[in-house]
């Protein structure tokens, strides 16, 4: 039977191959499932998973990143390394910083490309991975809305200024959050100053890597290929303008260890603390877990 001790939450620090401090935060819950690796989108942080993190953690032990130039990581002077090969690196010096062989990854939109490109490299580190909302097509119609927004360095001059900024360009994706549900969400992706001001928790460049990713047309589906032979789940938000039903069904005709949920009333990208996302993503590590005794 799986501990049911309640998990203990550490922000650490690591180096990166090159030398910047790295933020994650350790859930060390139960030592008897595969570790989870959680893997945030691009303009977010490791706090995105706060929730799901203590839920998993009552199974297995849980670690959430921040990216370069999120969060409490360190930024980057040279903007060309806000590229994924750069984030996998990073990882991969985690994985072997935590002395970890083996982890289930937990990737929102960049952080599930990220996933894959780990697996890529090493795929008998990957036990099986869950992808929120992204793919191996990427609809330009949500490409063109997150460009519209990230990198564009606004400062508010509270948390509810925050929240309602935030509320106008998000309820697309989020179209039920009450009014605290915004205040929580901007607390998640923003940074408050000594002034009492407010603002995004990133580096306003990491926009100019996902300019040029977003334009260097590359053909996803190759890369894709690393996780055929891995278990994985696919979760779509019902609304999302990123990753299209017909992209979906595409790759479960590929690959027959894909699942596929759909997550309703949601854009780009679900939580992962919606019902049906944490129902998914719970039975999945369960799954996962005993495939890989």
């Amino acid at each position: 039977m799986p501990s049911s001790r309640s998990s203990q939450e550490h922000a650490r620090t690591y180096r990166s191959a090159d030398g910047l401090s790295l933020h994650y935060v350790d859930y060390d819950g139960s030592d008897e499932g595969i570790p989870a690796l959680c893997l945030h989108g691009l303009s977010r942080n490791a706090r995105d998973f706060s929730e799901l993190a203590v839920r998993l953690s009552k199974t297995r032990r849980v670690l959430a990143l921040d990216f370069r130039g999120r969060g409490d990581s360190q930024w980057d002077d040279n903007v060309v390394n806000y590229q994924p090969p750069t984030y996998v690196a990073d990882v991969l010096t985690l994985l072997a910083h935590e002395e970890l062989d083996r982890v289930i990854v937990v990737g929102t939109s960049l952080g599930g490309i990220v996933g894959v490109g780990l697996a890529q490299v090493q795929p008998e580190r990957i036990a099986g991975i869950v992808l929120n909302d992204i793919g191996p097509v990427i609809d330009p119609e949500g490409l063109a809305r997150i460009g519209r927004y990230v990198g564009v360095n606004a400062t508010w001059r509270d948390w509810q200024e925050a929240a309602a900024t935030l509320q106008s360009v998000n309820k697309v994706v989020y179209p039920d959050f009450s009014e605290e549900d915004w205040l929580t969400y901007a607390q998640n992706t923003c940074r408050q100053h000594e002034d009492g001001s407010v603002s995004q928790d990133y580096d306003p460049a990491i926009a100019q890597g996902f300019a040029e990713s977003s334009e260097s047309n590359v053909d996803l589906w190759p890369v894709f290929e690393a996780i055929a032979d891995i278990p994985a789940l696919v979760l779509r938000g019902e609304l999302s303008d990123l990753l299209s039903e017909q992209t979906v069904a595409a790759m479960m005709a590929r690959w027959s260890k894909l699942e596929a949920v759909t997550v309703p009333n949601r854009g780009h990208v679900p939580t992962l603390n919606e019902p049906a996302a944490v129902s998914a993503i719970e039975a999945f590590v369960a799954r996962v877990d005993t495939v890989d005794e």
